[in-house]
């Protein structure tokens, strides 16, 4: 192992996160999330995760929930709610139990209707409070919308303090950031495997690219290409036991696929240009990659087994860093237009581009995996910052950190309950 180099089964962050929602969509649903009886002696407020989750969505509009206390055994007295223009109320309770755990209760009101839409029980430890509150989230979301929440899933990024480079695994909200790998070298490319349970990265601890895959409960890693010259830009296949990689090791950086146990690396195309950062589309049928094949960087799509490439991007002359949605529909890059790298989205099959953020420095796009929402780097008054907006880019949330440069986000699959 290289000196100063750590990896761990994940040791928890020092830097708290805190989250803004600036912008307004055009229809969200008012909510009122009333505080929940008990948390003032917990060590998290349970309703205001719930709320922030909520509107960092772009699906909801929070209501004020002042007034008298209520549980999730209560009756709430609608037409109060309905004086403050909520649809939907969240009620609940925090208790601390005999063992130490928390046992968390919450119930789900439509105050228009005046209908219970149900509610659950968690009982957790003090460590797992968050959780169960991104999950009453995700209830809530999956009730009122329609669509699945994204608030207990994942997402990995990278740190950079001083000379020091940090893999984070953290909560959907940016909080709660474990540490799986610290390194005086660079770590780059944190790319999630399909079951949530494995990370593909690239590190340079050898003074070198090469590409490790690591599992995150136990810190444990395998080693999976290291060939001549760079290796870098890992993507998953959805079945999960494949590989992308760009490899230099026949001369320029060219596309492979490798086991995900290692092995031979198989190479896709023959081509003189440089082919990088592939991507899988969510059937496993193609691979988007980034090629200069045209005279400059551009996104193309070929078989995911090898053949001809098609350009996919036309509008600009230097598109890079594609991420597909997981339903397929919107494909998400960096454009740089008047020297500014600015996120764009394309609608697929229709190739419309949106324009989504005004900031000039925007990095590593990655779709929720609902395909809601957007996890992306950039840069607000000079600090570098994660950040998620809907494909619209009408809602905004900073994840705003205080460790150090922020780059390199990817966002984690949905998770086993």
């Amino acid at each position: 192992m290289v000196a100063g180099l750590v990896t761990a089964p994940m040791a928890p962050a020092l830097a708290q996160f805190r989250v803004e929602v600036s912008g307004v969509g055009l229809t969200q649903l008012p909510i009122a999330v009333s505080p929940f009886r008990g948390e003032a002696q917990a060590p998290q407020k349970i309703a205001a995760i719930i709320q922030a989750d909520l509107e960092r969505s772009g699906q909801f509009r929070g209501v004020d929930a002042s007034g008298p206390a209520l549980d999730e055994s209560s009756r709430p007295d609608v037409s109060l709610w309905r004086q403050r223009a909520a649809d939907s109320l969240v009620t609940g309770s925090v208790t601390r139990l005999a063992d130490g755990r928390y046992d968390v209760r919450f119930r789900l009101w439509d105050v228009v209707r005046g209908q219970d839409l149900g509610g659950l029980s968690y009982p957790v430890t003090q460590g797992d409070l968050r959780l169960a509150a991104h999950r009453i989230a995700d209830f809530i979301y999956e009730k009122l919308t329609g669509d699945k929440g994204v608030f207990s899933t994942r997402i990995a990024y990278v740190t950079k303090a001083g000379t020091r480079y940090n893999l984070w695994v953290a909560d959907s909200d940016g909080e709660n950031a474990q540490s799986a790998l610290a390194s005086p070298e660079p770590i780059i490319s944190p790319s999630w495997a399909p079951g949530g349970n494995l990370l593909a990265y690239v590190s340079f601890e050898s003074r070198k690219p090469v590409v490790y895959v690591h599992n995150v409960a136990s810190g444990q890693r395998r080693l999976i290409a290291n060939f001549r010259g760079s290796n870098s830009a890992p993507a998953w296949a959805p079945d999960g036991r494949t590989l992308a990689v760009t490899l230099s090791r026949d001369g320029g950086s060219q596309l492979y696929t490798i086991d995900a146990n290692g092995g031979e690396p198989k190479r896709l195309i023959q081509s003189t240009s440089i082919d990088t950062e592939p991507c899988y589309s969510p059937d496993g049928r193609s691979i988007y990659f980034v090629s200069d094949r045209g005279g400059a960087p551009q996104i193309y799509r070929m078989p995911s087994v090898g053949g001809n490439p098609e350009r996919v991007t036309f509008t600009g002359g230097y598109n890079i860093s594609p991420s597909i949605s997981p339903d397929g529909r919107w494909l998400a890059y960096i454009s740089r237009i008047s020297g500014a790298f600015k996120l764009q989205v394309m609608e697929l099959s229709s190739a419309t581009v949106t324009s989504i953020t005004d900031t000039t420095a925007d990095e590593n796009p990655s779709f929720a995996p609902n395909s809601k929402l957007i996890v992306y780097a950039t840069q607000q008054q000079g600090r570098e910052a994660l950040m998620t907006s809907t494909l619209d880019g009408k809602i905004k949330a900073r994840l705003a950190g205080q460790g150090g440069d922020i780059r390199e986000p990817d966002w984690g699959p949905f998770q086993k309950q």
